[in-house]
């Protein structure tokens, strides 16, 4: 049986691995970094919740623009934002704080912020372990339901980078610039699934397609 990796494939695999390799070396080789725990956390972080905004962006492109290829990365993509969210969880648990779970206990009463990323994280690991054909076919109908928590976990992610920046979303004080646009973005996202709004896009995008057709075929020469 042939295996087929499409160019998308290839680019996201090895976007995943490059930026593997940045957080290593963030974390045990960046001797010019005063921080480089901190430094290799945030990148992680942040890292994850690009891919976990490009998981959320696959169904809106194909809404869009009929690029049906992306549909096919969105598992990919969301083992990844996994990956790196574990990354961070790591970095935090591990390393930072070397498993001190008298240390830790005070960090999940006092901060707010590391709350809400558990929460995130562990529906990150839910879905991570419930992508897979098995739990398809073992869930049935329920299987989409269960990864629609998704949207909830790109909420808390996003809180959960506003208050770690020292950012109030809700009052829009402090340093919010970063967590806003990514929640603007994600809100994009989310209202295309909306179904009015999917029903009104690929309405569009059959008109345009139609037109551009239409005007195809009128520029054809005419054979005499």
């Amino acid at each position: 049986m042939k295996l087929k990796i499409t160019p998308l494939q290839v680019v996201v695999h090895s976007a995943a691995l490059l930026l593997s390799v940045w957080v290593i070396w963030d974390l045990f080789f960046n001797t010019l970094n005063i921080n480089p725990i901190q430094t290799a956390m945030q990148h992680s972080g942040k890292i994850a919740l690009i891919f976990l905004t490009l998981t959320l962006a696959c169904t809106p492109l194909n809404i869009l623009f009929g690029l049906r290829q992306t549909l096919k990365l969105r598992r990919t993509l969301g083992l990844f934002t996994f990956m790196f969210a574990a990354f961070h969880f790591f970095i935090f648990v591990g390393i930072d704080y070397a498993f001190d779970w008298s240390l830790l206990k005070i960090e999940f009463y006092e901060k707010r912020f590391v709350i809400v990323g558990l929460a995130a994280g562990t529906i990150l690991a839910l879905l991570a372990v419930t992508s897979f054909k098995w739990w398809m076919k073992k869930l049935g109908k329920n299987w989409k339901r269960l990864h629609k928590f998704i949207y909830l976990a790109a909420g808390l992610v996003i809180v959960h980078y506003a208050w770690a920046k020292k950012g109030d979303l809700f009052s829009l004080q402090g340093d919010i610039l970063g967590s806003l646009a990514f929640g603007l973005v994600l809100a994009f996202l989310l209202l295309i699934r909306i179904p009015a709004v999917r029903k009104a896009a690929n309405s569009l995008r059959g008109r345009v397609k139609r037109r551009q057709i239409s005007t195809s075929n009128s520029k054809e020469p005419v054979n005499l």
